[in-house]
Formats: structure tokens, C-alpha cells, sequence
């Protein structure tokens, strides 16, 4: 309630007598994205000193996954990040299932819904980053078609899941629930809508004086830096060094995808812009892959051939669009009561994972993503712990704000793109 270490770091300033003026920036929203603090010092515009203070966000998120079921968990990670919700869910789930041992018995087409809804939600992640980074530095224009098209993902989303964000829909085993029977022709929308309106944030920004003005040259982080720190995505990728899990550690079955990894050359903000612009039509061009194969596997099971482990079981939303399939209904309320038991105790206390602990790391948006679990063999994790990019990111700052104006401070913080969310789990 008293600010903190503020009195602490005034107190320190005037025992020094120089000119050297210390700014608290933030927490604010959206200009330091989310609750971030920043101590700055700056002598006359010139930053001298910058340090990131986080942990203001912090939701225990890892600690109440203690306390509830393996399935359950994967509604509390896909709160971390709230812009790309979808790629903490399969994070964790990958950790759980080789915790399981059934990697090799996912079913096919749950791993394509799997990338396609991961494909869609970092062209959805990417335009949130390039539209708040461009209305950061005036061009607001950039923001608002950047939510445009994102809502158009999200609409998709909320047919397939339910829900806009926040979905909880990639489960331990595969997925809630199949594309609705409209999802095919709906997805192929969404493409047609994104192959016409991406070319408009190249025809405002890559060559606009103004932007690259408060772009190039802002933010720099070579690649020796990036490796000290732990840098990854676009900002590793934007020194030329071409790392992506999904090429170098493959999953879900990306080894059988056509795309190609995006790099550029600058290692500063206007370079990651640039990659996060490129990787939108590569991730595009995997959803359209993913729905060629989707529309050919139709009636496919989503969800692993176990019982004991498949939750929900058979859930199909009924013909009114809500609630369970009558199939299901009849058939636990109706007919089997061991079925009824079953369907009780899996949904009540869940299933049992094997001991042992298991990380697997995927590519975000925004770099690297892992999931780190660890079982005692019950119902429920003995510890979850999530490698989110943005907390190694935040490291970063100092190094690519000192020296620099306080003018550019947001823009190399934008660049970097981290949610709060995540950094304060």
C-alpha cells in the first residue's frame, strides 16, 4: 500500500546529488502490456539504468494445480497466457501424456486439431503483438484491424470450444469435442478472410518512414545476448539464428507439415515485427494443410481409445446445443450403472498418473513454452511448473534499453511482446 521499495530507491537518489532522475514506470496497462514495473533512471532522456519488477499479477496458478485433478489443471494453464491460451494447454498435456505413456496413442485427428487451433491462435497472438506494438508508437490504425482480424479467429474458436479464450478444450488424451459440423466451412472462411486483409499490415508499416523511424535499431539484442539470457521465438529468430521447435524437436506431427522457418537480420524491434508478419502466412499455410486433413478424416475418434483416462467420455454437445448427446445420457443414466460409476469417479477424482516427472517444450508465439510435472502417482499433480518465454524475456530489458531514449522503452518492450499473465503464474 505504500509503494513498495519506492521511499527506498527516492531515498538512495537524493544521497547522490547528481542530475540523474529516477522514473517508476508502470504497472499500467497496455503500455507496459499488463502489470510489468519499471525503476528507470535516466539522465536528461538517456535511459542509465533500467530494472523490470514483477510479480504483480501473480494468480498461484502452479500451487491451486496442486490441489486439483490432472484434467482439471488444463483449465487453470490456459489462464497464463491469455492472449495464446491454447499452447499452455497442449504444453501440459504433452508433459501429462508422456507421463502416461501414450504419446504413440493420441489419436491422428486430435493431433491435427491440436495444430490448427495452435496455428490459428499464433496468427491471433501475432496480431495482438503487432497491433498494441504499432498503436504504442501512434499508429492506431494497426491496432484496430489487427483485432479485426483476430475476431475472426476467436469466432471460430468459440464454435469449436465454446469459449473465446480461456477454453480448456486440449485435454490429457486429445481434445473436449470434435469440430462442429459447420467447423470445415467456417475454418475455410477464416483462411479466405485472412489471405485477403494480412497484406494491409505490409502495405502500412514495412516501409513507412515514421514506423521504422521508432523501429530500427530499437531494442537491439544480438544473438550472443539472446543465448546468455535464454531469449527464444521471435527474437532469437530475428538475429538470423533459425530456431523453432517445431523443425528442431518436432510434435503433434509438425515433421509432416510444409513451412518454413522465418528470420531476419537486424536483432532489433523492426526485425521481430518482421518475423511475427512472416510467420502469420506460414502458420496460414499449415491451417490450410490442417484442413484438408480434417475434412478427409471426418467421423475420426478425437479422444485415446481408454476409458479410464478419456474425460470426457463421449461428450458430444446434444441437438439443442447444449448439454450432453442423448446417446451418452441414455446410456449412463439408463442402462449401465457401472458405466454410470465410471463416468462419476472419472469426473469426481480423476485418473492416476504414473510417478515420475516429464518436460515438453513447444514453440509459442512468443518462444519457447514448456511444461515441467511432476507425479507421485495420484489424482492430481504432485507440482506443475511452466517455463513461459516471457519471465527469461523480461531479462532483456536492461540490456536492450540502457543507453537508449526513455521514448524507446516501449517500443523495445512491446517488441518483446510478454504477458503478464505468464511471468507472474
Amino acid at each position: 500500500m505504500g509503494g513498495g521499495d519506492w521511499a527506498d530507491i527516492a531515498a538512495e537518489q537524493a544521497e547522490r546529488g547528481d542530475e540523474t532522475l529516477v522514473i517508476n514506470m508502470g504497472p499500467q496497462h497496455p503500455s507496459t502490456h499488463g502489470v510489468l514495473r519499471l525503476m528507470v533512471e535516466v539522465d536528461g532522456e538517456t535511459v542509465t539504468s533500467i530494472r523490470p519488477g514483477i510479480g504483480f499479477l501473480h494468480t498461484g496458478i502452479e500451487k491451486n494445480m496442486e490441489f486439483r485433478s490432472w484434467t482439471q489443471g488444463t483449465t487453470f494453464v490456459t489462464r497464463m497466457d491469455y492472449v495464446a491460451p491454447i499452447f499452455n494447454e497442449v504444453a501440459y498435456c504433452l508433459s501429462v501424456e508422456r507421463l502416461l505413456g501414450i504419446e504413440d496413442k493420441i489419436p491422428q485427428r486430435a493431433s491435427d486439431i491440436r495444430v490448427l487451433m495452435m496455428e490459428l491462435c499464433r496468427i491471433a497472438s501475432h496480431l495482438v503483438a503487432v497491433g498494441t506494438g504499432g498503436m504504442e508508437i501512434g499508429a492506431l490504425t494497426v491496432m484496430t484491424i489487427g483485432f479485426r482480424e483476430r475476431e475472426m479467429i476467436l469466432d471460430f474458436f468459440e464454435a469449436v470450444t465454446g469459449l473465446r479464450m480461456n477454453h480448456a478444450y486440449v485435454r490429457p488424451g486429445g481434445v473436449a469435442n470434435d469440430l462442429p459440423e459447420t467447423g470445415i466451412a467456417q475454418l475455410r472462411d477464416v483462411i479466405n478472410w485472412l489471405e485477403k486483409h494480412l497484406p494491409e499490415y505490409a502495405a502500412f508499416c514495412n516501409e513507412n518512414p515514421i514506423f521504422k523511424g521508432r523501429m530500427c535499431g530499437i531494442g537491439y539484442q544480438d544473438l550472443s545476448a539472446c543465448f546468455a539470457l535464454g531469449v527464444t521465438g521471435p527474437i532469437l529468430r530475428s538475429t538470423g539464428y533459425g530456431w523453432d521447435l517445431r523443425k528442431q524437436q518436432p510434435y503433434c506431427g509438425y515433421e509432416t507439415y510444409d513451412f518454413d522457418v522465418i528470420t531476419w537480420d537486424t536483432s532489433d524491434a523492426y526485425g521481430r515485427f518482421r518475423v511475427r508478419l512472416d510467420e502469420m502466412w506460414e502458420s496460414l499455410k499449415i491451417v490450410k494443410q490442417c484442413a484438408d486433413r480434417l475434412e478427409a478424416s471426418t467421423g475420426e475418434p478425437v479422444m485415446v481409445d481408454d476409458p479410464k483416462i478419456a474425460w470426457p467420455a463421449q461428450l458430444a454437445v446434444g441437438p439443442d446445443g447444449q448439454g450432453n448427446s442423448h446417446e451418452h445420457i441414455k446410456h449412463i443414466m439408463g442402462e449401465s450403472m457401472e458405466a454410470l460409476i465410471h463416468h462419476f469417479k472419472l469426473v469426481t477424482e480423476g485418473f492416476r498418473v504414473p510417478a515420475g516427472q516429464a518436460y515438453v517444450p513447444i514453440e509459442s508465439p512468443k518462444g519457447e513454452l514448456g511444461c515441467h510435472v511432476v507425479s507421485d502417482g495420484g489424482t492430481r499433480p504432485f507440482r506443475s511448473h511452466m517455463r513461459d518465454p516471457g519471465f527469461n524475456h523480461l531479462q532483456s530489458v536492461p540490456i536492450q534499453c540502457e543507453g537508449g531514449m526513455l521514448a524507446d522503452v516501449v517500443v523495445a518492450i512491446g517488441s518483446l511482446d510478454p504477458v503478464m499473465g505468464g511471468v507472474d503464474r
